[in-house]
């Protein structure tokens, strides 16, 4: 994995990239699972490798582009879909996203670029940037209720 220019570092089941195989790039999460979703469709969380975003185990320096889209929910239902979709929020949830973006910004090359997704169904984004140790450079809102969030930020050069 070490030819990989990109990290997703809690890929999920890989829903935004447009080829779910993308060569470049190497998929990391805390699951791996397969649920049958209300509506009968397959979900299947299936990472090159189960790690923790809060502990990646790549050397510092390694990636050109890291993607962090962590889970954004604080509660949902024991068997909810949204929960086995998108993971849910633990209590220490502001420690663990501060955890998880100095590990993006650790294993970022200087100069690389951090592609952030956030969405403020239960938490505003504006409180999610206080956590990274650098601010974002620019994003956008998405979605039917522009509740999505995507950011981006970059490592400066050493």
């Amino acid at each position: 994995m070490t030819n990989k220019t990109i990290l997703d570092m809690c890929c999920g089941s890989r829903m935004f990239w447009f080829d779910r195989a993308d060569s470049r790039a190497v998929f990391v999460d805390i699951r791996a699972e397969s649920h049958t979703l209300c509506d009968g469709r397959h979900l299947e969380i299936k990472p090159d490798l189960v790690a923790d975003f809060r502990a990646l185990p790549f050397a510092a320096d390694s990636f050109q582009v890291v993607v962090f889209d962590p889970p954004h929910l604080t509660h949902c239902g024991p068997n909810g879909w949204q929960g086995k979709k998108y993971g849910i929020l633990s209590k220490s949830w502001r420690d663990d996203l501060k955890q998880g973006f100095a590990e993006a910004f650790r294993v970022l090359k200087p100069n690389g670029v951090l592609i952030f997704k956030w969405n403020e169904t239960h938490i505003p984004t504006r409180e999610i940037i206080k956590l990274s140790p650098v601010p974002p450079m620019f994003g956008h809102p998405s979605g039917a209720r522009a509740k999505t969030n995507w950011l981006t930020f970059m490592k400066e050069a050493a």
